[in-house]
């Protein structure tokens, strides 16, 4: 009875933060991600220090299964606006070295500083390094009003360091078994057989694909190579992905139900009393700096290399904002952790670097820039993006 009725005040608790967080003009994944980090482990750790065990809230089977639909739903909407991609040079040129300088740093890290040594794990915390959350991201530049191709291009670059950073650890997911590969590629290569059909109708592609996610999350299958190929699969054949519901309901039911079941059931299995008494300063200090400096280093450079001449101001803007992590980065953490890829510890580090991460651009007054906008993209290198989270937070 405790746990229907923690988990029944968890949405509640979760809606009053974004409504909140509104007042104080933050977007609602700040708002979540301050709930997360810093409320409930507080909560927890009164809770530990009264003899109850926090854990006991997430053993319930009908939780996992819940949990189940809630994450592959999250993870079906990010990777569908991955997908949606027109790729420039520019972009390309942004993308590469802020993808490969910050996760050459986590692997490095992972290496030397908490001593993993499984491949997996280390590819895992490198990708952790690399990511950039499209969802806020254009959430951010659309509230302060950036320039329109500033923002195709970095919007452009975001997804295609989020698309290498799925595919990559999706691939590696099964590089063990390859065997494994076969189920998730045949069910992925089902709009095809739909385009064959003459099937049209947006539900019939978006109401299958978000059935399999759940079954493939559910039952332990390669959900990321099955929904990268369905997408690619489905952009091959010219067919637009639709959400099974309008904006304003995606948007309500992401802010309001998965984003906090996915949170919460992600900081519910950590050891707050245990794993706070050996904490380490140090420790804390490095996850919190190296992914932001690393993540800030390599898209520096990739904007250098994109935009020569550009000036120094603009550089640094534009670093902060690829620097944003949220909801993507949050969705791929609970995916290494639900699989065992970092420990707790690591995971709550993480989060809080989110955070951080998050907060960066809005605490360095980051604001619209003044007069001219920065260098124009060639003209074949503007492509028309689409408001890619206008349904998301």
């Amino acid at each position: 009875m405790l746990t229907v009725l923690f988990w029944l005040a968890m949405p509640p608790l979760f809606a009053l933060a974004v409504i909140g967080g509104r007042r104080l003009r933050l977007l609602p994944i700040v708002s979540q991600l301050l709930v997360a980090g810093l409320l409930l482990p507080a909560l927890f750790v009164a809770l530990q220090g009264q003899g109850f065990e926090v854990r006991t809230l997430v053993t319930a089977p009908w939780l996992r299964l819940l949990y189940d639909i809630g994450f592959a739903l999250l993870l079906g909407h990010i990777l569908s606006d991955v997908i949606d991609l027109d790729v420039s040079r520019q972009s390309l040129k942004i993308a590469l070295p802020s993808f490969a300088v910050p996760l050459v740093c986590g692997m490095a890290s992972a290496w030397w500083l908490l001593g993993v040594r499984e491949g997996m794990n280390v590819l895992g915390i490198g990708l952790l390094f690399s990511i950039t959350a499209i969802p806020v991201l254009y959430l951010f530049l659309r509230n302060i009003d950036y320039p329109e191709d500033a923002t195709r291009r970095l919007m452009h670059a975001a997804v295609l360091m989020d698309l290498w950073c799925w595919s990559l650890f999706g691939l590696a997911q099964s590089s063990s078994d390859p065997s494994k590969l076969v189920w998730p590629l045949l069910a992925g290569g089902a709009p095809l057989l739909l385009h064959l059909l003459r099937v049209r109708h947006a539900l019939a592609y978006s109401v299958p694909f978000f059935g399999l996610m759940i079954a493939f999350q559910h039952w332990h299958l390669n959900t990321l190579v099955f929904a990268i190929t369905w997408l690619m699969a489905q952009a091959a054949v010219h067919q637009p992905f639709r959400l099974p519901a309008s904006p304003q309901v995606a948007q309500a039911l992401q802010n309001y139900l998965l984003v906090p079941l996915v949170l919460a059931f992600g900081i519910l299995q950590i050891d707050f009393h245990n794993a706070l008494s050996g904490y380490s300063w140090l420790y804390l200090g490095a996850l919190l700096v190296l992914p932001v400096a690393s993540k800030l280093v390599g898209s520096w450079l990739g904007l250098r290399w994109a935009l020569p001449g550009t000036d120094r101001r603009t550089l640094w803007t534009e670093s902060l904002l690829l620097n944003i992590r949220g909801l993507t980065e949050i969705v791929f953490l609970n995916l290494l952790f639900q699989q065992g890829h970092i420990d707790s510890l690591l995971y709550f580090s993480l989060l809080l670097m989110s955070l951080f991460a998050t907060l960066l651009p809005a605490l360095c007054g980051i604001r619209r820039p003044h007069g001219a906008t920065v260098s124009q993209p060639d003209s074949q290198d503007i492509a028309p993006a689409r408001s890619p989270t206008d349904a998301r937070p």
